[in-house]
């Protein structure tokens, strides 16, 4: 019994030791590792709120373009407030320059002949009633031999109605031959009228220089030569088109305009014709809207009749044509000037202490001078405007250094 007895006490205790030993290193684990976390935990939060922090405050360095008031004044910088204003809302429609119709000839001789000189060149300018071209006519001989005929018939037919005139007033002739003559005298003015008219008619002189087949073609008004089709010894006919001359001193731009913009297009309003190839734009009116629309297009054509005095609106040139459509009151707005391509994101610079923050801005309307801010500034917030670009190099200065 008792050899028994001690091997059961001996298993009990054994049992209670481990047990102890294994509750005690539990234990013991569990307040080790709880200090742990949560320093684990601290140091996480501490580094993750210190990195936004260093970020955010390098961000903000890296961003902030740093210019003082003498700095601002020097390169010319304006400040101007971001406000509510009333902006034109306008159409911009594809056009093209053409020629002034109204103002273009095609040059045709009127007689046929041969061509004997060429006196003017493709792209010449030329005056009214500048000489073209010479050519000779077997029809304009004709029509001069004709007139200097009539000339001659009525020389004489005047003559003999005065001799008339005065031996019937003497009484020694009859009042029958006195009538006579002043018929004859009536008819050759009548055949001189006509030979001159016929002459007036085709544009050419009584007397030709040199000869009476020589035809002079002449410029009918101040342009430019566009089209030459004329050469030295030619034969051309009548109806030929030789010479086309154009005066470019106004000029058409002529667009199209779709049926739901019709109501906005009309004759009489203002409209800028802006070109697309290089910086130029002008002023004019809109003087011609088709009451048609173009049966392939579904379009009505319009046009504006520009001055021209620089020759720089080119027939062919492709134009842009705003034409006004009406006002807006819109609650943000800035310069146009003081918007720039940041990133290629509209950017506005705003004023803040020590220099300007490069804000990206999200943009609506424009009337080419004042635009509209939908996203990403206030009303009331200062903005550089005038000669901000000096801010938008600085900014690519910044870049540059902080890419090396």
């Amino acid at each position: 019994m008792k050899i028994d007895l001690s091997k059961k006490q001996t298993l009990s205790i054994a049992a209670i030791v481990i047990i102890g030993i294994l509750l005690g290193a539990l234990i013991l684990t569990m307040e080790k590792a709880k200090p742990t976390e949560e320093e684990g935990h601290a140091d996480t939060h501490a580094d993750t709120h210190g990195g936004h922090g260093d970020k955010h405050d390098h961000e903000k360095h890296e961003d902030k373009i740093e210019l003082n008031d003498a700095q601002i004044k020097a390169a010319g910088i304006t400040i101007r407030t971001a406000g509510a204003a009333r902006i034109r809302s306008a159409l911009v429609l594809p056009g093209e320059i053409h020629f002034n119709e109204d103002r273009i000839a095609h040059v045709v001789p009127r007689l046929a002949g041969v061509v004997e000189k060429v006196r003017a060149d493709l792209g010449q300018k030329v005056r009214k009633g500048q000489v073209l071209a010479v050519i000779a006519s077997t029809g304009l001989s004709e029509q001069r031999s004709e007139l200097l005929a009539a000339q001659k018939r009525l020389t004489l037919a005047t003559t003999t109605y005065e001799r008339e005139k005065k031996l019937w007033q003497e009484r020694i002739s009859a009042e029958q031959d006195y009538l006579q003559a002043r018929q004859a005298m009536q008819e050759a003015e009548i055949a001189l009228r006509n030979a001159q008219q016929k002459l007036t008619a085709l544009g050419a002189s009584a007397s030709g220089p040199g000869s009476l087949s020589s035809y002079e073609i002449r410029a009918p008004f101040d342009g430019i030569v566009v089209e030459k089709h004329i050469s030295l010894g030619e034969a051309v006919k009548e109806d030929a088109s030789i010479f086309t001359i154009a005066d470019l001193s106004t000029v058409w731009a002529e667009f199209s305009v779709s049926p739901k913009d019709l109501m906005a297009v009309r004759v009489g309003e203002k409209a800028t014709v802006r070109a697309s190839a290089f910086d130029a734009q002008a002023s004019g009116t809109i003087d011609y809207v088709s009451a048609l629309l173009g049966e392939q297009t579904r379009t009505a054509k319009a046009r504006v009749t520009l001055t021209n005095p620089q020759m720089a609106w080119r027939p062919g040139l492709f134009v842009n044509v705003e034409v006004a459509s009406g006002e807006a009151e819109a609650p943000v707005v800035v310069s146009t000037e003081a918007v720039h391509t940041v990133n290629d994101k509209p950017t506005v610079f705003l004023r803040m202490p020590g220099g300007f923050l490069p804000t990206p801005v999200t943009l609506g309307r424009s009337d080419g001078k004042l635009t509209e801010v939908v996203k990403g500034m206030q009303a009331g917030s200062q903005y550089a405007d005038a000669n901000s670009f000096a801010i938008k190099s600085e900014l690519g200065k910044a870049d540059a250094e902080h890419s090396h």
